[in-house]
């Protein structure tokens, strides 16, 4: 077991919980802790992404609290695999995004990196997308670079798809070259129409969106989105997908369930529709994140790719629910060594960067 460790903590935009991960410097998985979001903080976040009253003191209450949470799913994983707080080099830690406008120079993720280093007595690595943002580029996806360093094969194409709330694509060529992009909504719609209509979190292995049947007319709609015309790098998140847009592409006369099995039909087809076009060649598509668990939404898919192997990041060494947070390890291993943690080929950054800021212990 190598002397250098490294923690990373996620919390996607899906809201469904932080992962976190402690791996060696051989991205080696040590231990994974996963717990759900304190339901006050959850619904805070999620109020957050739009603007409201006394916002500057209700963010840094939520930037506080999820510090806190963050640092109790740090603790447990430390604790699952007998280690000390001192053998962690340092902790990649994601913050959670409450508005994301690269177009407008910004992203915003909220954490409290201070309180969560004193908490944890590790150096924390945070604010990862900044200085992307600040050298022309999307601040996302950051993935692709970790994707890169532990699923890439030579002499084969592999596509990477990650399946949170938003979808996102590492194109991992056979020829070295690495691209990615964000493909549109992945859970975040499907949560919060389930959560609406049925209650709970999420629907569990889209049983709901099984059951009912994809309406043409209202997909053709959401097909429409001149997001998915756009050409990479492009990144998105709930500044555009949210339930205010789902609404504004008119369901009025839809049942409910038709609605969700057509946004379960949107995202396999803007997975399906990006690979045709930027990597068509795809021998395996490898998934992870929530969605790689949804057994309707890898069906939609692969219907949509009959040619393409697909398989769980399970098969290739890493479950789906610790790739994100591990990428996070990976990012703070970077900072640590002063490497650039982006492409700019991916984001569209002028150049590679070192990225996040420091909270010492």
């Amino acid at each position: 077991m190598s002397d250098r460790l490294y923690a990373g903590l996620m919390s996607g935009t899906s809201l469904d919980g932080i992962d976190a991960v402690l791996m060696d410097a051989e991205l080696r998985v040590l231990a994974h802790s996963f717990g759900p979001l304190p339901s006050a903080l959850r619904a805070e976040l999620l109020a957050l992404n739009q603007p409201g009253d006394n916002e500057l003191e209700r963010a840094a209450l939520a930037a506080n609290a999820l510090a806190d949470a963050y640092a109790e799913r740090l603790a447990e994983a430390l604790a699952l695999a007998q280690v000390p707080a001192g053998r962690v080099r340092a902790v990649g830690a994601h913050g959670q995004t409450v508005r994301h406008r690269p177009e407008r120079g910004y992203t915003l993720q909220l954490l409290n990196g201070a309180r969560l280093a004193e908490r944890s007595g590790i150096d924390v690595v945070c604010d990862l997308r900044s200085r992307d943002v600040a050298a022309g580029g999307q601040g996302a996806p950051l993935v692709p670079a970790f994707h890169r360093e532990v699923f890439s094969r030579p002499g084969v194409d592999v596509a990477v798809l990650n399946l949170g709330g938003m979808g996102n694509l590492s194109l991992l060529g056979a020829d070295g070259q690495t691209r990615g992009f964000d493909t549109g909504p992945a859970n975040v719609l499907l949560d919060a129409w389930h959560h609406r209509h049925r209650g709970g979190a999420y629907d569990a292995d889209g049983a709901w969106a099984a059951s009912g049947q994809v309406h043409a007319e209202l997909l053709a709609r959401l097909c429409a989105e001149p997001y998915f015309a756009l050409p990479p790098p492009r990144s998105t998140g709930r500044d555009l997908f949210d339930l205010d847009w789902l609404e504004r592409q008119g369901l009025q006369g839809i049942a409910p369930v038709d609605v969700q099995a057509s946004l379960a039909e949107l995202t396999a087809w803007s997975v399906a529709e990006a690979l045709q076009q930027q990597a068509p060649q795809t021998q395996e598509l490898i998934v992870c994140g929530g969605g790689a668990f949804n057994s309707d939404l890898l069906r939609r898919l692969q219907a949509r790719l009959p040619a393409f192997q697909i398989i769980s990041s399970a098969t290739r060494g890493l479950p789906p629910m610790q790739v994100e947070a591990a990428a996070f390890a990976w990012l703070a291993k970077a900072f640590v060594e002063r490497q650039p943690g982006n492409l700019p080929a991916v984001t569209g950054a002028t150049g590679s960067r070192v990225l996040g800021a420091l909270y010492p212990a």
